[in-house]
């Protein structure tokens, strides 16, 4: 309803498949089942993604509640920010849901302007910074095989958070290459084990330790980081930008994605408010296809680090968008909006 002109919004569920078990310190699984969230205006789709997370109580069960409502559409639907700001409190809260929304909006308007993401931000894209390809926990006969799959990249981002096997990954993976690693431990260590593992870890060319314990431990995080020879980055206990201020003294870096604060608007405030604040800037993901990588690519040049290798472990990616070469992230600037494509004409793909 609303809009001088027909424009609707379709959705879809979509499974994505796992190349490996993804493993982290708290579970592990096989598939992940994500909703396209779609804007059609005449001949233009703007899409988004939403990859919802259960450690924010997020699922694709309750995204689907609020999208069955339906979402109603503004009188005028000229403007992206408008839209933005008419669709958003419909969305129930949903992080994941709001970033699909965000991004569709992005996408939608980049089209209907004839620019891609970058340029109606004015970012350079020219040359992009590599992106870490994530070793997950899983079966330790796996473990050759995923450094092999990693090859092509020079960053290894390896999940940690099982103080049996912590060390013997690292040992593994260090028996086979000398890439710089960043490590995740995902909330799972106790104080002693970070401490331990922090100086260990030191000596094996670990660039930094991504959220050592849970996110209710702020105190040992403090601890930790006045004694830690490695910077530590917030994951879990950053998730909008009203929550960096809140660290500042606990973490020297923060991890952005777009699944956790609710699309590029917000991510633009992380950056923002995190280099007011000197820290370090991450952007990440969730398991995603290319859909939400694509979308937080165009973010790429005013982080950091980056960790977009979401759709590197996914075998079923329905869509084509930014490309990886040499392990570098690269984005055209022919293309316009997120600068999709649709590869799977699967039922209900746009």
């Amino acid at each position: 309803k609303g809009c001088h002109r027909i424009m609707e919004i379709q959705y879809t569920t979509y499974r994505i498949n796992l190349k490996h078990s993804f493993g982290i310190s708290r579970s592990s699984y096989d598939y992940y089942d994500i909703v396209y969230f779609y804007i059609v205006d005449g001949e233009i789709i703007g899409r988004g993604e939403a990859a919802p997370s259960k450690r924010y109580n997020e699922t694709t069960k309750k995204i689907l509640s609020v999208l069955d409502k339906g979402i109603h559409l503004p009188e005028n639907c000229e403007n992206a920010d408008q839209l933005w700001k008419h669709i958003k409190p419909q969305l129930s809260g949903i992080s994941a849901l709001e970033a699909a929304a965000n991004m569709a909006i992005w996408d939608w308007r980049g089209k209907k302007d004839n620019k891609s993401i970058c340029e109606l931000l004015d970012l350079d894209v020219k040359t992009l910074p590599k992106t870490s390809y994530t070793i997950a926990l899983g079966n330790m006969d796996e473990l050759d095989e995923k450094i092999e799959a990693a090859s092509p990249y020079d960053i290894l981002k390896v999940k940690l958070g099982t103080p049996k096997d912590d060390k013997e990954i690292i040992r593994q993976i260090r028996l086979k290459t000398d890439k710089l690693i960043r490590v995740d431990a995902n909330e799972g260590w106790s104080y002693n084990i970070a401490k331990e593992m922090s100086f260990w870890l030191a000596d094996r060319n670990v660039e930094f330790i991504e959220q050592p314990f849970p996110a209710s431990q702020l105190k040992n995080t403090k601890l930790l980081r006045d004694i830690s020879p490695l910077p530590l980055y917030a994951d879990e206990n950053s998730l909008v930008s009203t929550d960096i201020p809140k660290i500042q003294d606990y973490f020297d870096g923060i991890n952005i994605k777009l699944m956790k604060c609710g699309g590029i608007n917000e991510a633009l405030n992380m950056i923002k408010v995190a280099r007011e604040l000197n820290m370090k800037i991450m952007l990440g993901c969730m398991i995603e296809s290319s859909v939400g990588i694509s979308a937080a690519a165009h973010l790429a040049s005013i982080v950091d680090v980056v960790d977009l290798d979401g759709n590197l472990l996914i075998n079923n990616d329905p869509y084509h968008g930014v490309v990886i070469k040499d392990g570098r992230l690269k984005i055209s600037v022919k293309d316009k909006g997120l600068g999709l494509s649709l590869i799977n004409k699967n039922k209900g793909l746009l």
